[in-house]
């Protein structure tokens, strides 16, 4: 049995996948202590070829299933795990060295939590991107699982006991959006522990164009509705609302967090992100007949 086993599910990206492995080579982690396994969600490019290049640095397997999203490849990679610990990234994101030690250090403190871990962004110069991070940011900051139910761990650095993931029912594969807010929520609901490992640090590596970055939040808002329909399906609690002035202080958290033209750039940047997810949020709530509501 493995410490962790680190799964990533992938859809025809075979450069940023490559990109990843690279970084799992520099973990400061035995590697007889981890495996990864790759689950490409019917993907239309080869990834034999990008994964078994780096079967000498680790154990590392590729699996593939029809496209299912990304709930149902990271369900397929925790089934097959031989870890203890299921450790979660995404194609898109650089993993530091210390990622695994930092996890599994806050892991021996509280070894049934849900773990999570800090992200930070590669590329600051792109003003999209960094929006993207200091909503992420703000969310740590103002809204984290270990405060507050309804909360969550993203599953680009997540990390879970496997057995307890799959008696829990592993991520609800009818969302594509919203599994990890749904699965930290039911995890809350039965009770579980959360433990924030601020040193377990992911670069997410993907610059956004204006297009994407709307698109991107807006996918995020139906994602919103999807999760508050599954609390309702499941019988579990509503998650209330935020207020007014949580939303007031998001949106001056840009020029709050950078001066000059640059903090104006991103606390515009919140708004349209706002302005999209509530836009997802609403045409994901209709298209369901269900009621909406927001974070």
């Amino acid at each position: 049995m493995y410490d962790f086993s680190i799964i990533t599910p992938t859809y025809g990206r075979a450069a940023s996948l490559a990109r990843l492995m690279r970084s799992l080579t520099r973990l400061d982690y035995p590697s007889e202590g981890f495996e990864v396994i790759v689950v490409d969600d019917g993907g239309p490019i080869p990834l034999e070829e990008t994964v078994s290049a780096f079967g000498n640095e680790f154990h590392v397997r590729l699996l593939r299933q029809e496209n299912r999203g990304p709930a149902a490849a990271r369900n397929y990679g925790a089934r097959e795990a031989a870890g203890r610990y299921l450790a979660f990234t995404d194609d898109d994101c650089l993993p530091d060295p210390d990622w695994l030690r930092e996890l599994d250090r806050a892991l021996q403190k509280t070894p049934a939590a849900v773990c999570g871990g800090r992200t930070t962004n590669l590329y600051p110069t792109n003003l999209p991107a960094e929006a993207t991070q200091l909503l992420m940011d703000y969310l740590y900051q103002n809204y984290s699982p270990t405060q507050r139910a309804g909360a969550f761990f993203p599953t680009h650095n997540l990390s879970v006991p496997r057995d307890e993931f799959l008696a829990l029912g592993g991520f609800d594969e009818q969302l594509r959006f919203g599994e990890d807010r749904e699965f930290c929520y039911r995890w809350h609901s039965r009770g579980g522990l959360f433990v924030y490992a601020p040193r377990a640090t992911v670069q997410h590596a993907r610059r956004l164009s204006l297009r994407e970055f709307i698109h991107l939040h807006y996918l995020y808002g139906g994602g919103t509705a999807a999760f508050r329909r599954a609390c309702k399906r499941k019988g579990m609690k509503s998650v209330g609302f935020s207020s007014p002035w949580w939303y007031l202080r998001l949106l001056l958290y840009g020029v709050k967090r950078e001066p000059g033209w640059r903090g104006v750039a991103l606390s515009l940047l919140l708004a349209g992100s706002q302005a999209a997810n509530l836009a997802g949020l609403i045409r994901g709530a209709l298209a369901a007949g269900a009621p909406c509501g927001v974070a």
